[in-house]
């Protein structure tokens, strides 16, 4: 992960997401855990005081982390139901590179010869 090559030329990093167990694995010095949907890592869009929630607990990882593997849990709850949430925000149709994983995991038909 590129926090941990900008970490080797010391420069100290804050890994903001919505996965910490993945981020920790990956051996990542400061982890700050939001269960958020993807894409919002730092809180509903327009909602400074959810923003800055987490950018405060990102500034106090930084802070308090004396060695590798810190990890603050940040505890908001998102206000949106998830299964909702996830559909409102999925577009209509896949991403061209979506739509080619799609398509390459469709069964293909016997080639006649």
């Amino acid at each position: 992960m590129l926090a941990r090559v900008i970490e080797g030329l010391g420069i100290p990093t804050v890994t903001v997401t919505m996965m910490p167990d993945v981020a920790q694995k990956f051996r990542l010095s400061r982890v700050v855990g939001v269960e958020f949907p993807f894409g919002h890592s730092f809180g509903m869009p327009g909602d400074d005081a959810m923003q800055t929630t987490v950018a405060r607990a990102a500034v106090q990882a930084l802070a308090e982390a004396g060695a590798p593997g810190y990890r603050l849990d940040v505890d908001l709850q998102w206000p949106v139901p998830t299964e909702v949430a996830y559909k409102t925000w999925q577009p209509s149709e896949p991403s061209p590179i979506v739509a080619m994983l799609l398509r390459a995991r469709q069964p293909q038909p016997p080639s006649s010869a």
